[in-house]
């Protein structure tokens, strides 16, 4: 079943449906601490900028339709995390539950030890069990939770911090 899917980078054009796919999770759910919907101009901005060691992916199924996104972006600003990325994946709620996220994560995974970075983390908030399931079965660990550390729908929410080592040269 996988083998009708097609990953690859987005462009700006993808930005329609990275910010429908996105704005459902805004609206829904607290899988990201966004709030404020997202328009097509904002994400095409946000993929305009992203650079090769930072991608942004789309995943497509067999009719061209877009079902899921995910992307490297960095950890943080100060130049002693520049090999540290921060990873990230959505996929459209009638598509989950069909192996689509972990396909997209194993991809990321790919594209950070490519683009040679050292760390890969997410940040997924304490109730998502289903994120840190797949998160782990890709080789991530919990290595810390952040308690109360964010605020939607009148609730405060913990944040697990997952983390993998990347292979590289400088490791081995």
């Amino acid at each position: 079943m996988m083998d009708h899917y097609v990953i690859r980078r987005a462009t700006v054009g993808d930005a329609a449906d990275i910010a429908r796919i996105y704005n459902h999770y805004i609206e829904t759910s607290t899988a990201t601490f966004d709030t404020e919907l997202k328009s097509v101009e904002e994400r095409q901005e946000w993929i305009a900028e992203r650079s090769a060691a930072h991608p942004v992916v789309v995943v497509q199924d067999a009719e061209h339709q877009t079902v899921a996104w995910g992307s490297l972006s960095p950890f943080a600003s100060r130049s002693a995390w520049s090999r540290t990325v921060e990873v990230a994946v959505y996929v459209a709620p009638s598509h989950l539950g069909q192996g689509i996220g972990p396909l997209v994560l194993d991809h990321l995974v790919h594209e950070a030890v490519d683009a040679g970075h050292h760390v890969a983390v997410s940040k997924i908030v304490s109730e998502n069990e289903a994120s840190l399931r797949m998160t782990e079965r890709a080789g991530f660990e919990r290595v810390g939770v952040m308690r109360e550390v964010g605020r939607k729908f009148d609730r405060w929410l913990d944040v697990v911090i997952m983390q993998r080592v990347l292979p590289s040269e400088e490791s081995s």
